[in-house]
């Protein structure tokens, strides 16, 4: 074998040739060749992650809706007869029974009335006594043709005059009895006073406001149904039908600094007919109210059991994320590989959002460090929170 000698000019040139193929050929050989691990990307460790293991159960959902407190009964208090306001009976504000008196109307004029109409039925009973006892005597003559039919039907007409107008008499004391009886005004329910709206001494006309009377026990919220609750609605129409096939919605309240009212109550009451302008129907829930911590125009909040959704998870808020496809979470599989799941989200509920499909029981679902994830992807645990309570 011969062996090709170069001159110095040409070995010079040769040279750099040399080392740059061999320079390429230890690129080739180095390592990562043929290495398709992302973890080893560069040499970075995988992300480091939270998880928590996923478990099915019941949710009641809930909706809040916002309302007025009001009276079970609200009534004005009027008077039924003229005459000045002599005195109030009653201390403003405090609570009455029924039939107890609230004011007194000058009585002197309705006294005489009365008087006057009792003169004038014992005047009418002694015109049908004599009425009777003239009848009995020409009735006895006309017999043994005495006197003519004319006489006796004359006579028996006078008794059936004196018959009306003692009825007319009668029927007088009635109503003289009545107006003196209205000179006391008496609380038509049981009930929390209001202020008087005129004073003492006042000149009043039959009709006129003296005050009014809020029933605080049971006490009544007002409150706007969304078109949406039909079962609800449909509840409540029966509770009001007397007819109801199931128990009424049981609702709870919330007091103005938050509470929850110690007395549940049910709604009793939906307007038949949708407001156009907002899409809700009006709504009643009627709560017992023994201690009268509610009072008549609170705003309150009236909490109703909507819906129980079973089969769903509740998970964090931070664990769903969202692409141009939906939500999504990543959860670990046994490989130790984050794995992306399409989820379909429900209502949030006490913070936490449930999601209906896309997840099983025992997932354990990234709950931290999920972000800049993909599909696939090696992650280390660095915490197993166990199970989501």
């Amino acid at each position: 074998m011969s062996i090709l000698s170069l001159s110095g000019p040409a070995r010079s040139r040769i040279g750099p040739i040399l080392l740059l193929g061999a320079g390429l050929t230890l690129t080739a050989c180095g390592p990562g060749d043929g290495d398709s691990d992302p973890a080893n990307q560069g040499g970075r460790p995988p992300p480091s992650v939270t998880v928590t293991s996923v478990a099915s159960a019941t949710v009641p959902v809930f909706g809040d809706y916002a309302g007025r407190v009001r009276g079970s009964r609200e009534v004005e208090v009027r008077a039924r007869v003229s005459g000045i306001l002599e005195e109030r009976l009653y201390t403003e504000g405090q609570a009455v029974e029924q039939g107890a008196p609230l004011f007194r109307i000058d009585a002197e004029p309705y006294q005489i009335a009365l008087r006057m109409a009792e003169a004038e039925r014992s005047n009418a009973q002694a015109g049908l006594n004599q009425a009777e006892r003239e009848w009995r005597r020409i009735a006895d003559l006309h017999q043994r043709d005495a006197v003519s039919t004319r006489d006796r039907d004359q006579a028996l007409s006078e008794l059936e005059l004196a018959r009306a107008r003692l009825d007319l008499a009668t029927a007088a004391v009635a109503d003289a009895e009545r107006n003196l009886r209205y000179t006391t005004v008496a609380a038509p329910i049981a009930g929390t006073t209001a202020l008087e709206s005129l004073p003492e001494g006042s000149l009043i006309e039959r009709g006129t406001l003296l005050t009014s009377l809020i029933q605080h026990d049971p006490i009544h919220v007002r409150f706007a149904l969304p078109e949406r609750d039909a079962a609800i609605q449909r509840a409540a129409r029966e509770a009001m039908s007397g007819h109801r096939r199931v128990h009424p919605h049981e609702v709870e309240l919330l007091l103005p600094d938050g509470r929850v009212y110690e007395h549940r109550g049910e709604v009793d009451f939906t307007d038949s007919s949708i407001d156009p302008r907002t899409g809700t129907v009006s709504a009643r829930a009627v709560f017992t109210n023994p201690d009268r911590q509610v009072v008549p125009g609170q705003f309150v909040r009236v909490r109703i059991l909507v819906q129980e959704l079973s089969g769903v998870f509740p998970v964090d808020q931070t664990a769903v994320g969202q692409d141009r496809d939906g939500a999504r979470v990543f959860v670990v599989d046994d490989e130790g590989l984050a794995r992306s799941r399409a989820v379909k989200l429900g209502p949030i509920v006490d913070g936490r959002r449930l999601v209906l499909e896309g997840l099983a029981d025992g997932d354990r679902l990234i709950t931290n460090g999920h972000v800049g994830l993909s599909d696939g992807m090696p992650v280390a645990v660095a915490e197993d929170q166990g199970q989501d309570p």
